[in-house]
């Protein structure tokens, strides 16, 4: 069972991330043939299994796949087993206000986390209608002003759309619009270490100048890395895991479900 504990300023702070998990109000509902609900809880199982301790939760988008309220509350209620601290941000498949309502009374919707020696920056870059995302100009005032506000913090800055190009032509038209926007802000301030982000249903490990760039395996169906069109990969559903060190290093690594078998139907319910 993960340790609750608040990481002292000599401590690193234990990160793990879980993205797209694309749940439906029904627990038998399927994307593309795979059970949403039950991948999730085999990447859960996997997480209690190998996560002893858990500082923060993150959830860096698509939680829901249908934008019921019932959708994020069976989320709520199969992550609180892992009994972590949790942060939740918007993905192009959520709705703001039944995610709202399943979040009322909590901080899980809080955009700041002071931990450590870190400050975690989880923005909205979600824009309603659309699967491409963008920062709007409150996004951008809330990054500047985080980043004004902890010059002492090393920051770790999540968000759900690509900021780059991934190698996938058919990914690149959804990601991220207004990316140089962001760097814009974010090359005048050294304290940051990394960006996570979720959407690219796949393993992402690059380095922009000193800055980390993260992006993750869903907990269910996943993209194949560099392909031209839209194609479903024959990878397990995973999670990140990531140990920040009061020193602003990063150590981090991707683990995926054992023993898992799925056959992608493109004709069923689709992306």
């Amino acid at each position: 069972m993960p340790q609750q504990s608040i990481p002292t300023n000599d401590a690193p702070v234990y990160v793990v991330q879980l993205t797209d998990s694309h749940l439906f109000a029904d627990a038998q509902g399927t994307l593309l043939g795979m059970n949403t609900r039950d991948s999730l809880q085999r990447v859960i199982d996997r997480v209690r299994e190998e996560q002893p301790r858990i500082d923060v939760l993150l959830a860096t988008g698509d939680l829901s796949q249908d934008g019921s309220e019932e959708s994020y509350t069976c989320f709520r209620e199969l992550t609180a087993t892992l009994q972590a601290p949790a942060r939740w941000l918007a993905g192009n498949h959520d709705e703001p206000l039944p995610m709202e309502k399943a979040a009322q009374g909590t901080e899980l919707l809080n955009p700041v986390l002071d931990i450590g020696n870190w400050r975690i920056l989880l923005l909205n870059s979600a824009v309603p209608g659309s699967v491409p995302g963008g920062l709007d100009e409150g996004q951008l005032q809330l990054l500047e002003q985080s980043l004004k506000d902890a010059p002492e913090r090393h920051h770790l800055i999540c968000f759900h759309h690509q900021p780059v190009s991934i190698n996938c032509a058919w990914m690149a038209p959804i990601g991220l619009r207004n990316a140089e926007a962001l760097f814009a802000v974010l090359d005048g301030f050294p304290q940051v270490r990394a960006l996570l982000w979720g959407h690219i249903h796949q393993e992402w490990d690059q380095q922009r100048h000193a800055v980390r760039l993260l992006a993750s395996p869903s907990t269910c169906i996943q993209f194949e890395p560099g392909s031209e069109d839209f194609k479903v990969g024959e990878q397990a559903p995973g999670y990140r895991w990531l140990r920040l060190h009061t020193d602003g290093s990063i150590d981090t690594g991707v683990s995926r479900v054992r023993d898992f078998a799925f056959t992608v139907d493109y004709a069923g319910d689709g992306y």
